[in-house]
């Protein structure tokens, strides 16, 4: 099993830039605003849709501003006769996309993409439990190195009675894209930049993300979380086997998104290490702050 780093350049899910931390209201899937939202079911399903049903939840915003393609055009009035066009909607400028996407401390957030259609090569599914089982689908993978640390770190967390539960690792672009277009359908674009990772800007696509959690607060995504003996034993000795806690608490500035007590990162175990005992970020260690 191998724990070696793979070196990369540094500089990221959203482009709010301002001053002030962010902050929102109660989102139904997770904590506080803005934050990625977990998505569990069955995508291949999802994605086997009948074109007819539900067609519209997942609609772009640009389809949204179209008529239905086989409607009647009216025709154009005259130049002189054209009223002013609407106001656009407000939309983000295009995210610059990280060179080193294969990279162990490739940095992907609200200021860096990966390249769109990214998925690495090398996913495997880890031994360790699952909330959903045996489910041997995208969100039960991770990179081969990353998969071998999780392994050996639940082992010993189960030696040391603690009994973890991976929830949600890869995320491919597709199924990001189909989470925010479905959430622009529902809630509008501003509100839903706000809630969900734009496609390409979501950390899970790296195959580099891990959300664990326990029996102890029911096998769900919680900010009670924190408080359990288990993301007690995770937020200390996380980095002994390569990795970070990702969102800490008190960091949102800095991240761009809430207290995530159950988001893991792989970054390799001398990173994690530095990261840990001088208590700051990945964007810090990178010297890449944006402060929200």
């Amino acid at each position: 099993m191998s724990l070696s780093l793979l070196a990369g350049c540094t500089s990221f899910d959203s482009l709010l830039e301002g001053k002030e931390v962010l902050v929102g209201t109660q989102h139904a899937a997770k904590t506080a605003v803005p934050q990625m939202v977990d998505y569990d079911m069955d995508w291949n399903e999802f994605f086997k849709k009948d074109p007819d049903d539900g067609e519209e939840d997942l609609a772009s915003v640009e389809d949204d501003t179209q008529g239905a393609a086989n409607e009647e055009q009216p025709e154009e009035p005259a130049d002189e006769e054209k009223p002013e066009a609407p106001a656009e909607t407000s939309e983000p400028d295009a995210i610059p996309v990280v060179a080193n996407p294969g990279a162990m401390n490739v940095m992907v957030n609200k200021f860096w993409s990966l390249p769109e259609g990214y998925r690495p090569g090398d996913l495997i599914k880890p031994n360790v439990p699952f909330s959903f089982g045996d489910e041997n689908s995208d969100r039960a993978k991770l990179r081969a190195e990353a998969a071998e640390s999780l392994e050996v770190m639940f082992q010993v967390a189960k030696g040391e009675g603690i009994e973890l539960y991976a929830r949600s690792g890869f995320r491919s672009y597709e199924t990001q894209d189909a989470i925010f277009k479905n959430e622009v359908a529902t809630f509008g674009y501003e509100q839903a930049v706000l809630y969900v990772a734009l496609p390409g800007t979501s950390e899970h696509q790296t195959g580099l993300a891990m959300d664990i959690t326990a029996k102890s607060v029911g096998l769900e995504l919680v900010e009670k979380f924190e408080g359990t003996a288990e993301g007690k034993w995770l937020a200390d000795n996380a980095h002994h086997y390569g990795f970070i806690l990702r969102y800490p608490k008190g960091k949102t500035n800095i991240t761009g998104y809430a207290f995530e007590p159950w988001h893991f990162r792989y970054v390799g175990v001398d990173i994690a290490g530095e990261i840990y005992a001088k208590g700051i970020t990945l964007e810090e260690y990178l010297g890449d702050v944006r402060e929200f």
